[in-house]
């Protein structure tokens, strides 16, 4: 007897490597460095690229302050319906597969924040430009739209 192939297999694996690396260096912040006011930072290529710690009760960017409620059930919800998709939904190209997998992860791994503390931690800055500190989270979220315009732009 034969192991039958997952459907989406892309799709799941993106998620997995997405959720894994965003909760491995989450954890890492966290043990590594404290919450203070100002925040805790450590230069690596100094007023370039920074490690600070700082949490998020917003969406990406610090969009929506203090929406950590609705947020919380949001990320939720677009967790559900892409598992649904990868599952119930028809076989995805391969692009399209690594684009809905890193944005599970991305809702996945905020949510989670969201859920057990009510807001992101956050840690990864440039400074260069002036960014709001982000996570791998939202780098997963924003490749995987990436992924999704690829997709698009290659079928048309």
């Amino acid at each position: 007897m034969t192991a039958k192939r997952l459907k989406n297999a892309n799709f799941w694996w993106a998620a997995l490597l997405c959720l894994g690396l965003d909760r491995l260096t989450k954890a890492w912040v966290v043990a590594n460095y404290a919450l203070t006011v100002p925040p805790q930072t450590t230069p690596i290529l100094p007023g370039i690229f920074h490690i600070t710690y700082v949490t998020n009760t917003g969406a990406a960017f610090s969009l929506f302050a203090n929406g950590s409620l609705w947020l919380r059930w949001l990320s939720l919800l677009v967790s559900l319906l892409l598992i649904a998709w990868a599952i119930w939904g028809p076989h995805l190209n391969r692009w399209q597969q690594v684009g809905y997998g890193c944005l599970l992860g991305g809702a996945l791994g905020n949510g989670i924040d969201r859920f057990l503390t009510g807001e992101v931690v956050d840690f990864l800055d440039l400074r260069w430009i002036q960014f709001p500190v982000f996570n791998i989270a939202d780098i997963a979220i924003n490749i995987g739209i990436l992924c999704l315009l690829w997709s698009a732009w290659r079928q048309s």
